[in-house]
């Protein structure tokens, strides 16, 4: 396996050996905001990483729908398995992409028969959004003799590790953000401990940090296949010191995103949900992160990376 670190919206995901990435200018500028900035978002929470403390909050326990940030609980759960092999080889089965081509979601664009690992698996659900991805998760790590008992089972997983963080206002029916219920929701608040928890990881922290990530497969005939993801999240590479972390729009959830940034030693962890649009989830969160620094630079002059062709949108 070769990787490459720097390593719901149905598009192609990029199966090429190139493409660099654009890099852009970043917002600095020390000085201290007077007064928290408003934001498009219906929720949103900040705070500091270190101590907890509450930075920014704005409809902070209004429970809501979460959208592809919940393949953040996915990954959690993964990388908080006793023993956790990452390399740790998985089948693509045709029904992880049979599930993709009938829920019209966002994908990894894994081939039936590929030999992939965990690993590969994490970057394929954190960066292009894979539900394919995820998919292969939740039937790996749950358990049962079928695959709807191993999803039931792994959702189930997700929901526990929600109880034991407290996370009171937080029940996920999905392991991708698809709910079938409706009963898939969080809070800004419930979220933004959910990442502070996750970011504990140092696997989880190289993926969600990663603007793209290159890798090679097994193939079902013993050949090799290159699989290239690139990053939905546009903050990182767009606002100076941004280290994170998920994307998610859905129809009743709105533009989301998870974001984390560390500037002078000091690391911010928010969340936007429902922002007025996908551009704008972005800008709230460069108002968000300026305030917490005491930058008085606008959001309006962070100008976002540019994705490939092809690249999957979420």
């Amino acid at each position: 396996m070769i990787t490459s670190l720097p390593a719901v919206r149905r598009a192609a995901a990029v199966l090429v050996t190139t493409g660099a990435l654009l890099t852009v200018s970043p917002l600095a500028a020390p000085a201290q905001a007077a007064t928290a900035p408003p934001v498009t978002a219906k929720g949103a929470f900040m705070l500091n990483n270190a101590t907890g403390a509450t930075v920014y909050s704005k409809g902070a326990d209004t429970k809501r729908q979460m959208a592809s940030t919940t393949k953040m609980m996915t990954a959690a759960v993964v990388l908080s398995t006793t023993n956790v092999d990452l390399n740790r080889k998985v089948t693509v089965k045709q029904a992880y992409r049979d599930y993709v081509a009938a829920q019209g979601a966002s994908t990894a664009d894994l081939r039936t028969g590929d030999k992939v690992t965990v690993r590969q698996l994490l970057y394929g659900t954190m960066l292009p959004s894979g539900c394919d991805a995820a998919y292969a998760l939740a039937d790996t790590f749950g358990t049962g003799t079928t695959v709807a008992e191993r999803k039931k089972s792994f959702i189930s997983k997700m929901n526990a590790k929600a109880g034991s963080l407290g996370l009171t206002n937080t029940k996920f029916d999905s392991f991708d953000g698809i709910s079938t219920t409706g009963n898939n929701y969080t809070t800004p608040r419930d979220l933004a401990k959910l990442a502070r928890y996750a970011m504990k990881n140092s696997n989880f922290r190289a993926v969600v940090k990663a603007t793209s990530y290159k890798s090679t497969a097994t193939t079902s005939t013993g050949g090799t296949r290159t699989y290239t993801w690139y990053n939905t999240n546009k903050l990182l590479g767009s606002y100076s010191g941004a280290i994170g972390i998920k994307t998610g729009t859905g129809s009743t959830a709105g533009p989301c995103l998870v974001f984390a940034a560390t500037r002078d030693s000091k690391t911010l962890i928010g969340v936007v949900l429902n922002s007025a649009t996908v551009t704008d989830r972005y800008n709230d969160a460069g108002k968000m992160l300026n305030y917490g620094f005491g930058s008085s630079t606008t959001s309006s002059t962070m100008k976002l990376r540019t994705l490939p062709s092809g690249a999957q949108q979420d």
